[in-house]
């Protein structure tokens, strides 16, 4: 939010001392009342840009590919985006109370300095999935491209970069690129980019869907495909850590909430906002793509299921001169309709990955790692950083199956996040009571000084539970299947309440640490 108006006028509601910390800047600083001006329409813009991504798309896919029906996977989905928004709602309250972001709210119960920590496990979360986002966003230009290029997918050769062909590597420094230029612009760019690409991206895909029903002529052969579990037993197995999978996928914005609700107008506008954005659009969007694909297996009948949960292949399908398999003609006979499917597919694409890459995995980062040096590293400083690490993790290998993604990468990070929520929840609802003293967050000696020992001690108790269960997930060490395996299913919700439990019982025993002082 770099801004030196907005920054001179967040001290003004500050002691003057406050303006001389070195844990205050420009980007950190509390907003100034005047300036909170979201609405209840740019909370619910946010989460329907956010959810409106391919991962969103392809997630029922991966949770079919495992077991489940159409309805199951749905059901899934949807119980999951309600328990996660529960904590995304309790920690976005001290964002519109105070006007603060996450790294400064985590100053209340981690110190000034230990909020570095669950600050640093979040930001290095964010920058793989801003890889993984930035992956599928290329990959989506380079498929288009390859439609009306075909010579593009030979460009290079065999060359590779970073483990990508030569083609899908320029593509992505392209989508790379795009990113790391509207950030740089500032939050009030995101604000504006979020509100007209919301809209646009959910109409695309309902052109998409009325087409690929008509020409299907009906929803198509999955919806009634069967489980295969045939007892509830089997079906346990699979749906415990789907949902755990599930309050993982929105795990990491149920930290970094307060950097969006800051600028919300009040608590009503945000938790309405919310409450109508994330659940509904989630399960509104898989729902879509269920009966996309379901149309496009009855419309592509030579063609691997597997691949019709992607809807760029659908859409390159339609965009490509040659038949798809089983077919004798293209989709679209004329070319000129082929170039402009192409075109508005790509910008579709495009502005749905973009737009859930910047406001879920450049802005909280560019928060965290401003915070470890506010004096040196701004919000677009952060943003930076975050994209070149976003290149430097690779994270796209963790696509590779269905299992890797849901079991390794959104199992193992909740199990990092989860215990830094149920921190935070619990020191700022249970024993602050919602009170905090703002100018106290910005000084290095004061009230929250320091690191605070008891939410260090939570944390990593919360985490170790299930190191052994992804370890064990992950291939780094083998064994027969035991208790830790059983736990790492739950890595979330034991991360969550052991940590706030743990955390209440050891700040009851420093009552110094855990009184509050009157709000600012």
């Amino acid at each position: 939010m770099h801004d030196p108006a907005l920054a001179k006028e967040a001290l003004a509601e500050l002691p003057p001392d406050i303006a001389d910390s070195p844990l205050f800047n420009a980007d950190l600083a509390p907003v100034p009342k005047a300036r909170r001006n979201w609405t209840t329409y740019n909370f619910a813009a946010l989460w329907i840009s956010m959810a409106h991504c391919i991962p969103t798309y392809m997630m029922a896919g991966g949770l079919v590919a495992v077991g489940m029906n159409w309805w199951q996977a749905l059901i899934t989905i949807g119980l999951g985006n309600v328990i996660v928004l529960v904590p995304i709602l309790l920690n976005a309250h001290p964002g519109t109370q105070y006007g603060i972001p996450f790294p400064v709210l985590a100053r209340s119960s981690f110190g000034t300095k230990g909020a570095n920590i669950p600050a640093v496990l979040r930001a290095i979360v964010a920058c793989g999935w801003f890889g993984i986002q930035t992956f599928i966003g290329g990959e989506a230009v380079k498929t288009f491209v390859e439609a009306l290029w075909p010579g593009y997918a030979q460009l290079g050769g065999g060359a590779t970069f970073l483990g990508l062909s030569l083609p899908s590597a320029i593509t992505f420094f392209v989508f790379w690129a795009l990113n790391i230029v509207i950030i740089l612009r500032g939050m009030n760019a995101v604000r504006v980019f979020e509100n007209w690409a919301a809209p646009l991206v959910l109409v695309m895909a309902a052109v998409l869907l009325a087409w690929a029903v008509a020409k299907a002529g009906g929803v198509g052969p999955m919806l009634e495909q069967p489980s295969k579990f045939a007892t509830v037993g089997e079906f346990w197995k699979v749906f415990v850590p789907s949902l755990t999978g599930m309050v993982g996928f929105w795990a990491t914005l149920s930290l970094n909430i307060p950097d969006f609700t800051r600028f919300g107008k009040g608590q009503r506008e945000q938790m309405l906002g919310q409450t109508l954005g994330l659940p509904t659009t989630m399960i509104a969007f898989s729902a879509m793509g269920v009966v996309i694909t379901s149309a496009a297996q009855a419309i592509l009948k030579g063609v691997d299921v597997s691949k019709l949960w992607d809807p760029v292949f659908i859409l390159a399908q339609l965009t490509s001169p040659n038949p798809p398999a089983g077919l004798d003609a293209p989709l679209i006979d004329s070319g000129g309709v082929r170039l402009l499917v192409a075109v508005v597919s790509l910008l579709g694409v495009g502005i749905a990955t973009i737009s859930v890459n910047i406001a879920a995995n450049v802005v909280s980062p560019a928060n965290d790692f401003a915070n470890l040096a506010p004096r040196h590293i701004s919000f677009k400083l952060g943003g930076v950083i975050t994209g070149v690490l976003g290149i430097v993790m690779m994270p796209w290998k963790f696509l590779a199956t269905a299992d890797t993604y849901i079991f390794n990468w959104l199992i193992g990070y909740s199990a990092l996040l989860g215990p830094i929520a149920g921190i935070m929840v619990a020191d700022y609802w249970y024993l602050r009571k919602k009170q905090l003293d703002v100018a106290e967050l910005y000084r290095p000696h004061g009230e929250y000084a320091g690191f605070n020992v008891a939410a260090l001690i939570a944390l990593v108790v919360g985490v170790l539970p299930n190191v052994p269960g992804f370890l064990k997930s992950a291939g780094l060490v083998t064994g027969e299947k035991n208790l830790f395996d059983e736990l790492y299913v739950y890595a979330w919700f034991i991360g969550f309440g052991l940590s706030a439990a743990l955390y209440v019982g050891l700040m009851r025993a420093m009552p110094k640490k855990a009184a509050a002082k009157p709000a600012a």
